[in-house]
């Protein structure tokens, strides 16, 4: 997959594109993906899709205070990459960008830049200075480009629309089974292993530190039940996300427990997936009490790689 982060995005040939956030890469964006990849393949056009870096919400106030990612850039960036497209373009999004007129955005970078043939938005799309632009626009740009521009309606669930702020909501209440069947795929955490303050090889409860981006979005400080990959093999895990109170923990920190599992990880990246929230954080009266604890959450977390919830996601992962 080519992929484009220095504003440089012209094409040589015409192209398919589909534009947005895509914050989370949930069923709803991926429905937008799954349309331009079959436009681009039935009319032999490159398949592109266009989004931005960093994150609007992070240059202007956002009605979704949380002000983190439910993907982290290279998260998003090995996620498009598996979904398959020729290419992603990761546009700077700066202030000067941001006041950009949408029909200039729509003429120079889309319909110019990227030759583009066919576009797909969703129905609520909106672009450009003050947000002005929408699906509308578009259409009516196209057409003098002789392209064709698809407007998506929103993908629902439950009778609610799909959003990447509901997600976060969710994750913010620990609901993972709710974040994970709206994101299609299980909230994932990818990071370096690094050295940490080796209480848990002390106590005979390894874990793994994992260095995850600051920016992303966290459930709230508790046990998981979680999967974590290394070096192409995926094991059962228990996962505790938060600050390790009862050793006087200062930074917030996602510590991996993995089972049947005798490696030297240090410096390897680890993909961490969550699946169900064990019980929340909490600060023990002394070592000896956190280590039964954490024996405990242990089997909880086995017991729940054993249940019916757990089957829906057994065969991949």
């Amino acid at each position: 997959m080519e992929y484009i982060t220095d504003g440089k995005i012209e094409q040589s040939v015409p192209t398919a594109v589909t534009l947005g956030n895509f914050d989370g890469l949930h069923m709803g964006h991926r429905s937008l993906i799954s349309i331009m990849k079959s436009k681009a393949e039935e009319n032999n056009l490159k398949s592109i899709v266009f989004s931005f870096f960093p994150h609007p919400m992070f240059l202007f106030d956002s009605k979704d205070k949380t002000k983190a990612l439910i993907l982290s850039r290279e998260e998003k960036r090995q996620t498009v990459e598996s979904i398959g497209v020729d290419c992603y373009v990761e546009y700077p999004f700066t202030s000067e960008f941001s006041s950009m007129e949408p029909e200039d955005f729509a003429r120079k970078l889309i319909f110019e830049d990227l030759k583009c043939k066919v576009l797909v938005v969703g129905f609520n799309y909106h672009f450009g200075k003050m947000a002005k632009g929408d699906a509308a626009l578009l259409k009516e740009i196209g057409k003098e480009y002789g392209a064709e521009v698809i407007c998506v309606p929103s993908v629902n669930f439950l009778d609610e629309r799909v959003s990447s702020t509901r997600i976060r909501k969710a994750l913010m209440e620990a609901d993972i089974s709710l974040a994970n069947t709206l994101l299609t795929v299980p909230y994932w955490a990818y990071g370096e292993v690094t050295h940490g303050n080796r209480i848990g090889h002390e106590i005979g409860f390894p874990t793994m530190n994992i260095d995850a981006d600051d920016k992303k979005l966290f459930p709230p400080n508790g046990v998981y039940a979680t999967r974590i990959l290394v070096d192409g093999k995926m094991y059962s895990s228990v996962t505790n996300v938060g600050m390790a109170p009862t050793v006087n923990g200062k930074k917030k920190r996602v510590e991996t427990h993995a089972f049947d599992f005798d490696m030297d990880v240090y410096g390897k990246f680890v993909t961490v997936y969550f699946f169900k929230f064990l019980r929340p954080e909490q600060k023990f009266g002394s070592v000896d009490e956190l280590k039964n604890r954490l024996f405990s959450d242990a089997e909880d977390a086995k017991q729940y790689f054993l249940s019916e919830d757990f089957k829906i996601w057994k065969e991949k992962y």
